[in-house]
């Protein structure tokens, strides 16, 4: 075929799973993460409140992973050039949809990561609080050291 690129394939998947690093991670933070909840919370109002179905659909894009996702890899395409199997833009619309794929699979593990790292947390503070309890209730059959006197002396 004469459109194949001459770039092997097995670079173009270094590539493809390099590249969907960058493209997770802006999409994880713009959706996600503190820096941006003032926007995203405006873009949230805007996306439910907007009269006009296009203004809805462009204000949630901001608020969705997957869906800002597409953005991110049409833009990290446009900037390296990147292209999967084909040298023509066939080879730009297959590497756009792969580098969303595989960001999208890597914000899923990071996603479940961080879901298992909350939960572990809870769990330990939940073990420290019934460790804390059990230190300042007294165990059943045992009494409080009293202060004993004897002739009138503090022991």
């Amino acid at each position: 075929m004469d459109d194949q690129l001459a770039v092997p394939a097995d670079e173009q998947l270094l590539w493809l799973f390099l590249l969907a690093l960058p493209v997770a991670a802006v999409a994880w933070t713009v959706t996600h993460e503190e820096v941006f909840r003032e926007p995203r919370e405006w873009c949230a109002r805007r996306s439910r409140a907007s009269r006009r179905m296009a203004a809805r659909k462009f204000f949630y894009l901001f608020t969705c992973e997957y869906c800002f996702s597409h953005y991110a890899a049409a833009g990290a395409v446009a900037l390296t050039g990147f292209r999967l199997l084909l040298d023509d833009w066939r080879g730009w619309a297959i590497a756009w949809l792969a580098l969303v794929w595989v960001a999208n699979t890597y914000m899923s593990l990071f996603g479940r990561l961080r879901l298992d790292i909350r939960r572990e947390r809870v769990e330990i503070a939940g073990i420290a609080e019934e460790v804390e309890a059990s230190r300042s209730e007294p165990q059943e059959g045992t009494e409080e050291p009293a202060a004993k006197n004897t002739a009138g002396k503090r022991v």
